[in-house]
């Protein structure tokens, strides 16, 4: 796919990132990871992060991310695929040439690990990665790795390729100074966790789009939120809000690393269990589980309990 067509692609609609599974073991689980994005494909979401931050792109080594991004294209159909990418320079050129190779539509390049760097050495590092592939890149603002929209513009400038900006920092001020600088030089994701309850904020610093974590278990519920958001209909919005999202909240908020954790729970919960995450990160307990299909019953009904 050409850069400006996945441009277009991540701009026209929602995006998602589906979950990685892995067997009791830990072992990636291919098979089970075919069939959810295959699942996933079914639904009009325009675009898909392979190994994305749900995806715990931080707990796969660099094969196996080849490896997720290989087998949804496998599956995908029409669906872009996005592969997550990062860690340090010299790895994330390495990491995202291999996933280019794979079949890869374009790059999601997440921060680098562990340090703070100055606007001068992450300019140099996206701009390495744009320079390695011929695939559209987006860049990430998150944790240690917050691109100003003076280095966003510089990079602009010199990166044809780099055809997308996410933010996950959640600083409003810099949001809207990112969209203003930059216009229809780039599209624009919301990336907070759980990033419907940032939606109506972000839509109106410039965003239009973010991307779903809940899709990977109520793809319906999270169309229709969207759907709501381009209508700007704030009743059904505020209503899926108060009736799912804050009880999901409450849950999510009791343990670190629960942004991911929640959302295999909720691949539990209905039926099609993609396994355990990862250490560092931990799984709910059973109560936690129990509590979250009732949020997900009370919210929106016994039928969502149970996958199509």
């Amino acid at each position: 796919m050409h850069y400006l067509e996945m441009k277009k692609a991540i701009g026209a609609g929602l995006l998602s990132f589906p979950v990685t599974p892995f067997d009791a073991q830990g072992a990636l689980d291919l098979a089970t990871y075919r069939e959810h994005v295959g699942w996933l494909s079914q639904f009009p979401a325009t675009a898909l992060f392979a190994a994305g931050g749900t995806g715990e792109f931080f707990s796969l080594t660099p094969d196996e991310v080849v490896e997720t991004v290989r087998a949804a294209k496998e599956v995908a159909g029409d669906t872009p695929i996005i592969a997550g990418c990062g860690y340090g320079t010299a790895m994330a050129v390495e990491l995202a040439q291999a996933c280019e190779k794979a079949g890869a539509d374009g790059l999601l390049l997440l921060p680098q690990y562990l340090i703070g760097a100055e606007q001068t050495g992450m300019y140099e590092r996206v701009k390495a990665v744009c320079d390695a592939v011929d695939i559209g890149v987006i860049v990430y603002n998150r944790d240690n790795s917050i691109l100003s929209a003076e280095t966003l513009s510089k990079l602009c400038d010199v990166c044809p390729n780099l055809v997308g900006f996410k933010d996950g920092h959640g600083n409003i001020e810099m949001v809207t100074k990112v969209c203003t600088t930059m216009g229809d030089r780039l599209s624009y994701i919301g990336g907070m966790p759980t990033a419907e309850v940032f939606a109506k904020a972000y839509k109106a610093a410039g965003m239009t789009t973010y991307s779903s974590a809940i899709f990977n278990f109520l793809p319906q519920q999270a169309l229709e939120f969207y759907d709501a958001l381009t209508r700007d209909d704030h009743a059904t919005m505020d209503r899926i809000t108060m009736d799912f999202f804050y009880p999901y909240l409450d849950i999510r908020n009791r343990g670190k690393g629960y942004a991911v954790s929640i959302v295999k729970a909720g691949m539990r919960v209905i039926g099609r269990d993609t396994g355990p995450v990862r250490s560092p990160l931990t799984d709910l307990s059973v109560e936690e589980h129990d509590m979250l299909a009732e949020v997900i019953r009370k919210a929106f009904g016994d039928g969502a309990l149970r996958a199509a």
